[in-house]
């Protein structure tokens, strides 16, 4: 009776051996494939996104989310395969989930604007923009912050987060811009006169565009002149350098003339 109690249990522990030996292979085969083919299709799912034209930055972060989440739940059904109870791994995953969550709130709140900047393109690299409260051209944007490079060439790295949470502003985007000169002359100068030499000083200079047409109105009747408004439009890359210079040929032209300048 001994004996046969024996080989009874001798036998149920090599079944046992022999099925956690199989799970644990079966386990490992799930994991080698699996990973094999997380890698074929996340990089499949890479090249999609470049016949797409979408952007090299965000096709990239994808392709690695997507592998992360399809090893992540290969490692989960290996353990469950080889015999890991899967209520107390969930839990676990759940927990260190909410963790890495709450400690990386700002950064995850950075990514996802960083995303949404990028598909959403609100501007590119090279515009001249206001962003996060920061004025300067675009010089990179990705997935976790965007580098401006200011006028005076200081460079402000923004966080996404920020950029996105405040107002954007492109100088760029529509490919012209509208100038805005405040003149004074004096009183006792002919309006008609000065206005003449301004559209004249118009006509002069190429850079200022035809359509929208430029002009000159009458702003305000002050204490001691008459405020002038001048008004035209250029390209984006052209706006400064238009604007400067007809501010000058302007003060030289009506001097010229015999209008006055009027100064407080």
């Amino acid at each position: 009776m001994h004996d046969f109690l024996d080989n009874l249990l001798g036998a149920k522990l090599s079944e046992s051996v022999i099925h956690v030996g199989l799970n644990l292979l079966l386990a490992l085969l799930i994991l080698l494939i699996g990973i094999w083919l997380a890698a074929r299709l996340a990089n499949f799912s890479e090249r999609a996104l470049h016949r797409a034209q979408v952007d090299v930055t965000l096709s990239g972060f994808l392709r690695n989310l997507i592998y992360g989440v399809l090893v992540a739940v290969l490692i989960v059904t290996a353990l469950i395969t080889a015999g890991v109870s899967a209520a107390p791994l969930v839990a676990a995953l759940g927990t260190a989930g909410l963790a890495i969550g709450l400690a990386l709130q700002g950064s995850l709140s950075n990514l996802a604007w960083g995303v949404l900047l990028i598909v959403f393109r609100p501007f590119r690299v090279g515009d001249y923009v206001t962003a996060g409260s920061i004025e300067g051209t675009v010089e990179s944007i990705n997935l976790m912050h965007t580098l401006i490079v200011l006028p005076d060439n200081r460079e402000a790295i923004v966080p996404n987060g920020k950029v996105g949470a405040d107002a954007i502003l492109n100088f760029n985007r529509r490919g012209t811009r509208r100038f805005e000169l405040p003149i004074a002359i004096g009183y006792k100068d002919d309006i008609g006169s000065a206005m003449a030499e301004i559209k004249r000083l118009f006509d002069e200079d190429s850079r200022i565009l035809k359509d929208p047409a430029p002009g000159v109105w009458t702003g305000a009747l002050g204490d001691k002149s008459v405020s002038l408004i001048v008004r035209g439009w250029t390209r984006s890359s052209d706006n400064w350098s238009a604007k400067t210079d007809l501010l000058r040929a302007i003060k030289e032209s009506l001097e010229k003339a015999g209008v006055t300048l009027a100064f407080p």
